[in-house]
Protein backbone atom coordinates (compact mmCIF):
# COMPACT_ATOMS: atom_id res chain seq x y z
CA UNK A 1 0.00 0.00 0.00
CA UNK A 2 1.31 3.46 -0.87
CA UNK A 3 0.88 6.80 0.84
CA UNK A 4 -1.38 9.05 -1.21
CA UNK A 5 -0.80 12.16 0.87
CA UNK A 6 2.45 13.70 2.11
CA UNK A 7 2.72 13.72 5.90
CA UNK A 8 3.64 17.10 7.35
CA UNK A 9 5.79 16.99 10.51
CA UNK A 10 4.68 18.88 13.60
CA UNK A 11 5.91 22.44 13.27
CA UNK A 12 6.06 23.18 17.02
CA UNK A 13 9.79 23.55 17.76
CA UNK A 14 11.19 21.71 20.73
CA UNK A 15 8.27 19.32 21.24
CA UNK A 16 9.67 15.99 22.43
CA UNK A 17 8.32 12.54 23.10
CA UNK A 18 9.62 9.09 23.95
CA UNK A 19 7.68 6.43 25.82
CA UNK A 20 8.91 6.19 29.43
CA UNK A 21 6.66 3.30 30.41
CA UNK A 22 4.61 5.19 32.99
CA UNK A 23 1.49 3.20 32.05
CA UNK A 24 -0.79 6.24 32.44
CA UNK A 25 -2.27 5.70 28.98
CA UNK A 26 -3.41 2.25 30.17
CA UNK A 27 -5.25 3.69 33.17
CA UNK A 28 -8.58 5.49 32.96
CA UNK A 29 -8.39 5.57 29.13
CA UNK A 30 -10.89 3.69 26.95
CA UNK A 31 -9.54 1.85 23.89
CA UNK A 32 -11.90 1.32 20.98
CA UNK A 33 -11.04 -1.70 18.82
CA UNK A 34 -10.99 -2.00 15.06
CA UNK A 35 -12.34 -5.28 13.66
CA UNK A 36 -8.79 -6.48 12.95
CA UNK A 37 -7.77 -5.63 16.53
CA UNK A 38 -10.65 -7.64 17.97
CA UNK A 39 -9.89 -10.61 15.70
CA UNK A 40 -6.21 -10.68 16.77
CA UNK A 41 -7.18 -10.61 20.44
CA UNK A 42 -9.65 -13.45 19.97
CA UNK A 43 -7.02 -15.54 18.19
CA UNK A 44 -4.70 -15.01 21.17
CA UNK A 45 -7.29 -16.93 23.27
CA UNK A 46 -7.20 -14.60 26.25
CA UNK A 47 -10.63 -15.53 27.58
CA UNK A 48 -9.50 -19.03 28.54
CA UNK A 49 -6.34 -17.63 30.14
CA UNK A 50 -7.64 -14.69 32.17
CA UNK A 51 -11.10 -16.05 32.93
CA UNK A 52 -13.17 -13.37 31.15
CA UNK A 53 -13.70 -11.97 27.68
CA UNK A 54 -11.24 -9.05 27.25
CA UNK A 55 -13.58 -7.42 24.73
CA UNK A 56 -16.79 -5.64 25.72
CA UNK A 57 -19.53 -4.26 23.48
CA UNK A 58 -20.36 -0.69 24.49
CA UNK A 59 -22.74 1.60 22.59
CA UNK A 60 -22.48 -0.58 19.51
CA UNK A 61 -18.65 -0.60 19.43
CA UNK A 62 -16.07 -3.05 20.71
CA UNK A 63 -13.63 -1.89 23.42
CA UNK A 64 -10.94 -3.39 25.58
CA UNK A 65 -12.47 -4.35 28.89
CA UNK A 66 -11.46 -2.30 31.92
CA UNK A 67 -11.17 -3.14 35.58
CA UNK A 68 -13.39 -1.37 38.12
CA UNK A 69 -10.64 1.21 38.74
CA UNK A 70 -10.53 2.07 35.02
CA UNK A 71 -7.27 0.28 34.22
CA UNK A 72 -6.99 -1.82 31.06
CA UNK A 73 -7.54 -5.52 31.65
CA UNK A 74 -4.09 -6.16 30.14
CA UNK A 75 -2.12 -3.72 32.34
CA UNK A 76 0.49 -5.63 34.36
CA UNK A 77 1.67 -4.63 37.83
CA UNK A 78 4.98 -3.36 36.43
CA UNK A 79 3.22 -0.99 34.00
CA UNK A 80 3.73 -3.14 30.91
CA UNK A 81 1.05 -4.34 28.49
CA UNK A 82 0.45 -8.09 28.70
CA UNK A 83 -0.32 -8.33 24.98
CA UNK A 84 2.93 -6.53 24.17
CA UNK A 85 4.91 -8.62 26.63
CA UNK A 86 3.69 -11.97 25.26
CA UNK A 87 3.00 -11.36 21.58
CA UNK A 88 4.93 -8.20 20.63
CA UNK A 89 4.25 -4.52 19.92
CA UNK A 90 2.59 -5.09 16.54
CA UNK A 91 -0.12 -7.30 18.05
CA UNK A 92 -1.54 -4.57 20.30
CA UNK A 93 -4.63 -2.61 19.21
CA UNK A 94 -3.72 0.02 16.63
CA UNK A 95 -4.93 2.82 18.95
CA UNK A 96 -2.37 1.68 21.54
CA UNK A 97 0.40 1.42 18.95
CA UNK A 98 -0.27 4.93 17.59
CA UNK A 99 -0.63 6.77 20.89
CA UNK A 100 0.27 9.65 21.25
CA UNK A 101 0.70 10.25 17.50
CA UNK A 102 -2.25 11.74 15.63
CA UNK A 103 -2.84 12.45 11.93
CA UNK A 104 -5.35 14.91 10.45
CA UNK A 105 -5.77 14.52 6.66
CA UNK A 106 -6.97 17.26 4.30
CA UNK A 107 -7.29 17.43 0.53
CA UNK A 108 -3.57 17.88 -0.01
CA UNK A 109 -1.67 16.56 3.01
CA UNK A 110 -1.92 14.75 6.33
CA UNK A 111 -0.76 16.73 9.36
CA UNK A 112 1.12 14.93 12.13
CA UNK A 113 0.06 15.90 15.64
CA UNK A 114 0.51 14.77 19.22
CA UNK A 115 -1.82 14.15 22.17
CA UNK A 116 -1.06 15.81 25.50
CA UNK A 117 -2.85 12.97 27.26
CA UNK A 118 0.62 11.40 27.30
CA UNK A 119 2.69 12.30 30.36
CA UNK A 120 5.96 12.26 28.40
CA UNK A 121 4.50 14.77 25.92
CA UNK A 122 3.30 16.99 28.76
CA UNK A 123 6.74 16.91 30.39
CA UNK A 124 8.47 17.29 26.99
CA UNK A 125 10.70 14.27 27.61
CA UNK A 126 12.60 12.17 25.08
CA UNK A 127 13.54 12.49 21.42
CA UNK A 128 12.44 15.34 19.21
CA UNK A 129 8.92 14.47 18.11
CA UNK A 130 9.59 14.58 14.37
CA UNK A 131 12.39 12.04 14.66
CA UNK A 132 9.64 9.49 15.30
CA UNK A 133 7.55 10.19 12.20
CA UNK A 134 8.91 7.18 10.21
CA UNK A 135 7.96 4.78 13.01
CA UNK A 136 4.49 6.30 13.25
CA UNK A 137 3.97 5.95 9.50
CA UNK A 138 4.76 2.23 9.66
CA UNK A 139 1.91 1.84 12.13
CA UNK A 140 -0.39 3.98 10.00
CA UNK A 141 0.18 1.98 6.83
CA UNK A 142 -0.36 -1.25 8.71
CA UNK A 143 -3.49 -0.32 10.62
CA UNK A 144 -5.16 3.00 9.68
CA UNK A 145 -4.30 3.87 6.06
CA UNK A 146 -7.34 6.15 5.73
CA UNK A 147 -5.53 8.95 7.58
CA UNK A 148 -3.09 9.37 4.69
CA UNK A 149 -5.83 9.47 2.07
CA UNK A 150 -7.38 12.74 0.88
CA UNK A 151 -10.13 14.17 3.08
CA UNK A 152 -12.25 17.26 2.76
CA UNK A 153 -10.47 20.33 4.08
CA UNK A 154 -12.08 22.38 6.84
CA UNK A 155 -14.48 25.16 5.95
CA UNK A 156 -13.96 28.70 7.21
CA UNK A 157 -17.44 28.94 8.71
CA UNK A 158 -20.70 27.00 8.61
CA UNK A 159 -21.80 28.80 5.47
CA UNK A 160 -18.66 28.84 3.32
CA UNK A 161 -15.77 26.66 2.24
CA UNK A 162 -12.18 27.74 2.71
CA UNK A 163 -10.35 29.02 -0.33
CA UNK A 164 -6.69 28.33 -1.07
CA UNK A 165 -4.38 29.61 1.66
CA UNK A 166 -7.08 30.99 3.98
CA UNK A 167 -6.73 28.37 6.69
CA UNK A 168 -2.94 28.77 6.66
CA UNK A 169 -3.35 32.53 7.06
CA UNK A 170 -5.55 32.06 10.12
CA UNK A 171 -3.31 29.35 11.58
CA UNK A 172 -0.20 31.52 11.14
CA UNK A 173 -1.73 34.52 12.89
CA UNK A 174 -3.05 32.36 15.75
CA UNK A 175 0.42 30.91 16.35
CA UNK A 176 2.04 34.35 16.19
CA UNK A 177 -0.42 35.63 18.81
CA UNK A 178 0.25 32.66 21.09
CA UNK A 179 4.00 33.36 20.85
CA UNK A 180 3.63 37.00 21.94
CA UNK A 181 5.67 38.21 24.89
CA UNK A 182 2.61 38.88 27.03
CA UNK A 183 0.94 37.26 30.06
CA UNK A 184 -0.97 34.10 29.18
CA UNK A 185 -4.30 35.45 30.39
CA UNK A 186 -4.00 38.34 27.93
CA UNK A 187 -3.15 36.02 25.04
CA UNK A 188 -6.09 33.77 25.86
CA UNK A 189 -8.38 36.77 26.17
CA UNK A 190 -7.22 37.80 22.71
CA UNK A 191 -8.04 34.38 21.26
CA UNK A 192 -11.52 34.59 22.82
CA UNK A 193 -12.02 38.05 21.30
CA UNK A 194 -10.95 36.79 17.85
CA UNK A 195 -13.24 33.75 18.10
CA UNK A 196 -16.21 35.89 19.12
CA UNK A 197 -15.55 38.47 16.39
CA UNK A 198 -15.23 35.88 13.62
CA UNK A 199 -18.36 34.09 14.88
CA UNK A 200 -20.52 37.14 14.17
CA UNK A 201 -18.65 38.39 11.08
CA UNK A 202 -20.25 38.12 7.63
CA UNK A 203 -17.50 36.07 6.01
CA UNK A 204 -19.32 35.05 2.82
CA UNK A 205 -18.23 38.22 1.06
CA UNK A 206 -14.71 38.25 2.52
CA UNK A 207 -12.56 35.90 0.47
CA UNK A 208 -8.95 35.39 -0.60
CA UNK A 209 -6.86 38.51 -0.15
CA UNK A 210 -9.75 40.27 1.58
CA UNK A 211 -9.93 37.49 4.16
CA UNK A 212 -6.19 37.82 4.81
CA UNK A 213 -6.63 41.57 5.16
CA UNK A 214 -9.45 41.09 7.68
CA UNK A 215 -7.44 38.60 9.76
CA UNK A 216 -4.39 40.90 9.73
CA UNK A 217 -6.48 43.89 10.82
CA UNK A 218 -8.06 41.97 13.68
CA UNK A 219 -4.79 40.61 15.03
CA UNK A 220 -2.82 43.83 14.50
CA UNK A 221 -5.41 45.78 16.48
CA UNK A 222 -5.86 43.16 19.16
CA UNK A 223 -3.30 44.33 21.73
CA UNK A 224 -4.69 47.88 21.66
CA UNK A 225 -8.32 46.84 21.36
CA UNK A 226 -8.65 44.52 24.37
CA UNK A 227 -8.07 47.19 27.07
CA UNK A 228 -10.84 49.28 25.48
CA UNK A 229 -13.35 46.49 26.06
CA UNK A 230 -13.07 45.47 29.73
CA UNK A 231 -15.40 42.73 30.87
CA UNK A 232 -17.02 41.61 34.10
CA UNK A 233 -17.59 38.24 35.72
CA UNK A 234 -19.57 35.53 33.94
CA UNK A 235 -23.33 35.67 34.48
CA UNK A 236 -25.18 32.70 35.95
CA UNK A 237 -26.31 31.32 32.57
CA UNK A 238 -22.74 31.45 31.25
CA UNK A 239 -21.48 29.65 34.36
CA UNK A 240 -24.09 26.90 33.94
CA UNK A 241 -23.13 26.41 30.30
CA UNK A 242 -19.44 26.43 31.23
CA UNK A 243 -19.99 23.69 33.79
CA UNK A 244 -21.80 21.72 31.13
CA UNK A 245 -18.77 22.20 28.89
CA UNK A 246 -16.46 20.95 31.65
CA UNK A 247 -18.57 17.81 31.97
CA UNK A 248 -18.54 17.24 28.19
CA UNK A 249 -14.75 17.60 28.09
CA UNK A 250 -14.09 15.22 30.98
CA UNK A 251 -16.84 12.64 30.50
CA UNK A 252 -15.42 9.23 29.61
CA UNK A 253 -17.98 6.39 29.89
CA UNK A 254 -16.32 3.14 30.92
CA UNK A 255 -16.74 -0.37 29.51
CA UNK A 256 -15.92 -1.80 32.94
CA UNK A 257 -15.09 -5.32 34.03
CA UNK A 258 -18.64 -6.39 34.83
CA UNK A 259 -19.96 -5.27 31.47
CA UNK A 260 -21.49 -2.03 30.27
CA UNK A 261 -25.11 -0.87 30.20
CA UNK A 262 -26.98 -0.73 26.92
CA UNK A 263 -26.93 2.35 24.72
CA UNK A 264 -30.23 3.74 26.07
CA UNK A 265 -29.42 3.35 29.78
CA UNK A 266 -25.89 4.61 29.23
CA UNK A 267 -27.14 7.72 27.44
CA UNK A 268 -29.75 8.44 30.14
CA UNK A 269 -27.06 8.12 32.81
CA UNK A 270 -24.84 10.52 30.91
CA UNK A 271 -27.64 13.08 30.60
CA UNK A 272 -28.26 12.88 34.35
CA UNK A 273 -24.59 13.50 35.12
CA UNK A 274 -24.58 16.42 32.70
CA UNK A 275 -27.57 17.97 34.51
CA UNK A 276 -25.79 17.56 37.86
CA UNK A 277 -22.82 19.48 36.48
CA UNK A 278 -24.91 22.31 35.01
CA UNK A 279 -26.85 22.78 38.26
CA UNK A 280 -23.84 22.58 40.57
CA UNK A 281 -23.53 25.57 42.89
CA UNK A 282 -22.06 26.60 46.22
CA UNK A 283 -21.40 23.71 48.56
CA UNK A 284 -22.59 21.09 46.02
CA UNK A 285 -20.00 18.35 45.61
CA UNK A 286 -18.41 18.23 42.17
CA UNK A 287 -19.31 14.92 40.45
CA UNK A 288 -16.47 12.45 39.96
CA UNK A 289 -14.21 13.14 36.96
CA UNK A 290 -12.15 9.98 37.02
CA UNK A 291 -9.21 8.10 38.47
CA UNK A 292 -6.90 10.34 40.51
CA UNK A 293 -9.33 13.29 40.65
CA UNK A 294 -10.99 14.62 43.82
CA UNK A 295 -14.34 13.25 44.95
CA UNK A 296 -15.13 15.53 47.89
CA UNK A 297 -14.58 19.05 46.54
CA UNK A 298 -17.31 21.68 46.18
CA UNK A 299 -17.91 24.23 43.45
CA UNK A 300 -17.38 27.01 46.01
CA UNK A 301 -13.92 25.68 46.90
CA UNK A 302 -12.85 25.87 43.25
CA UNK A 303 -14.31 29.35 42.88
CA UNK A 304 -12.27 30.49 45.90
CA UNK A 305 -9.01 29.02 44.60
CA UNK A 306 -6.57 31.57 43.18
CA UNK A 307 -6.32 31.93 39.41
CA UNK A 308 -3.37 30.71 37.40
CA UNK A 309 -1.75 34.15 37.18
CA UNK A 310 -1.03 33.84 40.91
CA UNK A 311 0.79 30.50 40.57
CA UNK A 312 4.25 30.24 42.19
CA UNK A 313 5.27 28.30 39.04
CA UNK A 314 3.66 30.67 36.57
CA UNK A 315 6.42 30.57 33.94
CA UNK A 316 6.40 26.76 33.73
CA UNK A 317 2.59 26.66 33.70
CA UNK A 318 2.38 29.23 30.91
CA UNK A 319 5.01 27.34 28.88
CA UNK A 320 3.00 24.13 29.06
CA UNK A 321 -0.33 25.69 28.10
CA UNK A 322 1.29 27.70 25.30
CA UNK A 323 2.94 24.54 23.96
CA UNK A 324 -0.37 22.68 24.14
CA UNK A 325 -2.12 25.48 22.24
CA UNK A 326 0.52 25.74 19.56
CA UNK A 327 0.82 21.97 19.09
CA UNK A 328 -2.96 21.64 18.83
CA UNK A 329 -3.21 24.36 16.18
CA UNK A 330 -0.19 23.28 14.16
CA UNK A 331 -1.13 19.61 14.53
CA UNK A 332 -4.49 20.18 12.82
CA UNK A 333 -6.44 19.31 15.94
CA UNK A 334 -8.81 22.26 16.33
CA UNK A 335 -10.78 22.07 13.07
CA UNK A 336 -11.30 19.86 10.05
CA UNK A 337 -10.67 16.11 10.21
CA UNK A 338 -8.73 16.58 13.46
CA UNK A 339 -11.83 17.93 15.24
CA UNK A 340 -15.10 16.31 14.13
CA UNK A 341 -14.91 17.87 10.65
CA UNK A 342 -15.70 21.28 12.11
CA UNK A 343 -15.14 24.60 10.38
CA UNK A 344 -12.36 26.91 11.52
CA UNK A 345 -14.49 29.49 13.35
CA UNK A 346 -16.47 26.95 15.38
CA UNK A 347 -13.33 24.90 16.01
CA UNK A 348 -11.45 27.93 17.32
CA UNK A 349 -14.38 28.82 19.59
CA UNK A 350 -14.46 25.29 21.02
CA UNK A 351 -10.69 25.41 21.48
CA UNK A 352 -10.88 28.60 23.55
CA UNK A 353 -13.60 27.02 25.68
CA UNK A 354 -11.31 24.04 26.25
CA UNK A 355 -8.56 26.42 27.37
CA UNK A 356 -10.97 27.93 29.91
CA UNK A 357 -11.76 24.41 31.09
CA UNK A 358 -8.05 23.73 31.65
CA UNK A 359 -7.93 26.75 33.97
CA UNK A 360 -10.89 25.47 35.98
CA UNK A 361 -9.58 21.90 36.18
CA UNK A 362 -6.17 23.15 37.34
CA UNK A 363 -7.89 25.05 40.16
CA UNK A 364 -9.93 21.94 41.07
CA UNK A 365 -6.77 19.85 41.19
CA UNK A 366 -5.06 22.53 43.29
CA UNK A 367 -7.86 22.42 45.87
CA UNK A 368 -7.51 18.66 46.17
CA UNK A 369 -3.72 18.89 46.55
CA UNK A 370 -4.08 21.58 49.25
CA UNK A 371 -2.10 24.12 47.22
CA UNK A 372 -2.50 27.85 47.81
CA UNK A 373 -2.56 28.47 44.04
CA UNK A 374 -2.36 26.18 40.97
CA UNK A 375 1.06 24.58 40.45
CA UNK A 376 2.66 22.95 37.41
CA UNK A 377 1.49 19.51 38.56
CA UNK A 378 -2.10 20.80 38.69
CA UNK A 379 -1.87 22.26 35.19
CA UNK A 380 -0.30 19.06 33.86
CA UNK A 381 -3.24 17.07 35.22
CA UNK A 382 -5.71 19.53 33.65
CA UNK A 383 -4.09 19.54 30.19
CA UNK A 384 -3.82 15.76 30.20
CA UNK A 385 -7.48 15.38 31.12
CA UNK A 386 -8.66 17.73 28.37
CA UNK A 387 -6.65 15.95 25.69
CA UNK A 388 -8.07 12.56 26.69
CA UNK A 389 -11.36 13.47 25.03
CA UNK A 390 -10.31 16.02 22.37
CA UNK A 391 -11.46 14.63 19.04
CA UNK A 392 -12.61 11.35 20.66
CA UNK A 393 -15.87 12.24 22.41
CA UNK A 394 -18.66 12.15 19.84
CA UNK A 395 -20.92 14.43 21.92
CA UNK A 396 -18.37 17.24 21.60
CA UNK A 397 -18.98 17.22 17.86
CA UNK A 398 -22.76 17.35 18.19
CA UNK A 399 -25.57 19.88 18.26
CA UNK A 400 -25.52 20.48 22.03
CA UNK A 401 -21.92 21.71 21.89
CA UNK A 402 -22.72 23.96 18.92
CA UNK A 403 -25.67 25.48 20.81
CA UNK A 404 -23.48 26.04 23.88
CA UNK A 405 -20.85 27.83 21.79
CA UNK A 406 -23.47 29.91 19.97
CA UNK A 407 -24.67 31.27 23.32
CA UNK A 408 -21.22 31.83 24.80
CA UNK A 409 -20.01 34.02 21.94
CA UNK A 410 -22.72 36.49 22.94
CA UNK A 411 -22.17 39.15 25.57
CA UNK A 412 -18.42 38.35 25.71
CA UNK A 413 -19.17 34.99 27.30
CA UNK A 414 -15.93 33.36 26.15
CA UNK A 415 -13.85 36.30 27.35
CA UNK A 416 -15.61 36.34 30.72
CA UNK A 417 -14.88 32.65 31.24
CA UNK A 418 -11.22 32.92 30.23
CA UNK A 419 -10.54 35.87 32.50
CA UNK A 420 -12.41 34.27 35.40
CA UNK A 421 -10.12 31.21 35.26
CA UNK A 422 -6.77 32.80 34.40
Amino acid sequence: MTISLPVLPLATPGQRYSCHGCGNCCRDFTVQLRPADAERIRLQEWESRIGSNPIVLFRGQEYLRQRPDGACIFLLDDGRCQIHAEFGFETKPVACQMFPYMLAPSETSSQMGVSFACQSVIENKGKHFNEQVPDALKIVLRGIPEVVRPARSAAISRSRRAESGELEVLKSRLVRWIQRDAPLHQRLDGLAWIAQTLSVAQLNKVRGSRFKELVDILFDALADELPLHPIGDPISRQIALFQGAIFARTEDPKPVAQGAPGRFLSTISQLRRSRSWRRGRGDTLIPSIGFGWPTSTTFDQVAQMKRLRESPQLVACEELISRWMRSSIEGGRIWGSGYYGWNAVDGLTAFVLSAATIGWLARLHAVASHAQAPTLANVQAAVGRIDRTAGRAVWLGGWSERMRLAYLVRDAGLRRLIVSQY
